[in-house]
């Protein structure tokens, strides 16, 4: 009976991380379903920016006030957690405060975790009256509704119980402590709850052992809940900004690049001896097939895009600087990498229901992606500068963009025009090229 809680505790966390290890597994699995692209050079570069970006949040602060509190709440939460350490030696040894031989060390830990604890609970709190009381625009754009909305909410008052039951469980803490309760050694300082303690002060020995004991419990538990969550919400991004940060793309952000496919074909084009039935296989085509320009779904995009997408915040910063959508567009950059993340899903969970992938009669370009968004765009990159972790939804409109164009001449009347005009005048204007000087003579 003595070794109960310590059985359960080791399974509970089995159970959690196991959990987890598996979706992150989904994850990769699902982020390697794009195209290959080189991300290997200048890694010195690469480093300094998940540094700065990542782990110094420079593009957060640029909004000073929202900046700030993301700061105070992802470090504070970050190293408060750090105390999960201590707690899961202590649930898996029946153990209580195994750290408190620091002594003076272990006393600024505790008092910084809570001071820390404070300041996230308010920061949450703060981050939930701009959501819903003063209901900053950009959190209730129409693609903000449904799980969206919902899932902005529930992360907050996850991490508000999180640091309540922190509290608790240290403020009763201090009341055992003062009643020289077996097993609750005198450890620790308590700069915020011993202003929560005197609450519990009435309340018998046996009774604060059991709400102590079941802050304690509903305290980790609560954590990997949390760490579970992670996977079916946007939150995902506080894994995945730094490996994004780091594969970010390093290229001037006006500079395109060549599609590789259109490439290959003007060197077979230019190659008189080449046989273009002969091509090698190329991303898992079949030989002689001919080359996608583009891309229509999730599967032609590249690992990297396909990461953007699991990385995106939804925090609306890119399409609250598209001129697009400030104009009334129906374009939303935020929206397109949600749509990346729905339908890479949905592909991941074909997969994991068949085997293999069994086409669905979907993609990503039309039933979640309308063309009127893709062509709403005017790649000015606002949204890619604007973005906290770096992500490009400019680089998922141009690849789709590019498979209307070159794979179904899907492209708006005056666009077609002025492709035409460039490939019969060598000018976007309808004029011939004799005639092209003829304004000076007016």
């Amino acid at each position: 009976m003595k070794f109960i809680p310590n059985i359960l505790f080791v399974l509970a966390l089995l159970a959690g991380i196991g959990y987890f290890a598996n979706n992150v597994r989904k994850i990769i699995r699902n982020i390697r379903l794009g195209r290959d692209v080189d991300r290997s050079d200048n890694k010195k570069e690469r480093f300094k920016n998940m540094a700065m970006i990542a782990l110094g949040q420079s593009k957060m602060v640029r909004r000073p006030v929202a900046g700030i509190l993301h700061i105070v709440v992802y470090l504070g939460f970050i190293i408060i957690n750090i105390e999960v350490l201590e707690i899961i030696i202590d649930g898996i040894f029946g153990t209580h405060r195994i750290f408190s031989f620091l002594g003076g060390v272990y006393d600024f830990l505790i008092g910084s975790f809570e001071i820390l604890a404070f300041l996230v609970l308010v920061g949450v709190i703060l981050f939930w009256i701009r959501r819903n009381v003063i209901r900053i625009k950009r959190f209730w754009n129409p693609e903000m509704k449904g799980w969206a909305k919902n899932d902005g909410n529930l992360i907050l008052y996850f991490e508000m119980v999180l640091m309540t039951l922190f509290l608790v469980m240290n403020a009763t803490d201090i009341q055992l402590q003062e009643l020289g309760a077996d097993h609750y050694i005198k450890a620790g300082s308590y700069p915020i709850s011993q202003f929560i303690a005197p609450l519990f002060s009435s309340m018998s020995e046996t009774s604060l052992i059991v709400l102590e004991r079941s802050a304690w419990w509903l305290h980790i538990i609560g954590i990997l809940v949390f760490l579970n969550y992670l996977y079916f919400s946007k939150h995902l991004h506080i894994l995945l900004a730094f490996p994004n940060t780091y594969y970010g793309d390093l290229k001037p952000k006006g500079e395109l690049n060549n599609l590789e496919a259109v490439t290959n074909e003007v060197m077979l084009m230019m190659d008189p001896n080449a046989d273009p039935f002969a091509a090698p296989a190329d991303d898992g085509q079949e030989e002689g097939e001919p080359e996608k320009f583009g891309a229509s779904d999730v599967t032609d995009l590249n690992w990297a895009q396909l990461l953007n997408a699991y990385t995106c915040t939804e925090c609306g910063r890119c399409t609250s600087e598209c001129p697009a959508n400030q104009t009334g567009k129906k374009l939303s950059p935020r929206k397109i990498m949600m749509d990346t993340r729905d339908r890479l899903k949905e592909v991941g969970d074909n997969i994991d229901k068949n085997g293999s992938f069994v086409d669905d009669g979907k993609q990503l370009l039309n039933d979640y992606i309308t063309q009127e968004e893709l062509w709403a765009c005017t790649s000015c990159n606002a949204c890619v500068e604007a973005c906290p972790v770096s992500i490009s939804p400019l680089s998922i409109i141009i690849d789709m963009r590019r498979y209307l164009v070159m794979e179904q001449s899907a492209a708006p009347t005056d666009l077609n025009n002025m492709m035409s005009n460039i490939e019969n005048n060598g000018a976007p204007w309808p004029f011939n090229q004799m005639d092209r000087l003829n304004w000076k003579d007016e």
